[in-house]
């Protein structure tokens, strides 16, 4: 395989990993969203942990559900996402989603924003969501803005 298009994923459970998706699921999730090769940790973290690191890099008081940590983007993409399972978990209950399909959304969010895709402004935004909505749609997963 080209080295250019190869994903080296490094996966942490640093929370309870008790029916969280297996390394295999995050792997095929952040290649369907990758162009070019990457070395990409996603680091699974209790609400502490995510609400430390919301506060320090982007001054929220609150654990959300991803972060993305881009270090670089060329000639392969690298970065960290952390994602928060104890809001996601919610966030799929309250928003009447199956919960494997909010974790292909937003392990897909996370792999665009390490590749420099942003939600900014209202065009950035509808960009994104767009590519989101069809690679979701190539792995079976529903339009994860439909209502």
């Amino acid at each position: 395989m080209n080295p250019s298009k190869r994903l080296n994923l490094s996966v942490q459970y640093a929370c309870n990993r008790e029916g969280l998706p297996l390394r295999a699921d995050f792997v095929r999730w952040a290649r369907a969203a990758l162009v070019g090769g990457g070395e990409v940790t996603i680091r699974l973290v209790d609400a502490d942990e995510g609400q430390a690191l919301n506060n320090e890099y982007r001054g929220k008081d609150y654990a959300t559900n991803v972060l993305s940590f881009p270090y670089d983007t060329e000639p392969l993409v690298m970065g960290d996402l952390v994602i928060c399972p104890t809001v996601v978990a919610r966030e799929a209950s309250e928003q009447n989603k199956p919960l494997v399909a909010h974790y292909a959304h937003l392990v897909v969010h996370g792999m665009l924003h390490l590749q420099g895709w942003d939600h900014e402004n209202d065009a950035d935004a509808e960009a994104m969501e767009d590519e989101e909505k069809e690679i979701l749609a190539a792995m079976g997963y529903p339009d994860p803005y439909a209502v």
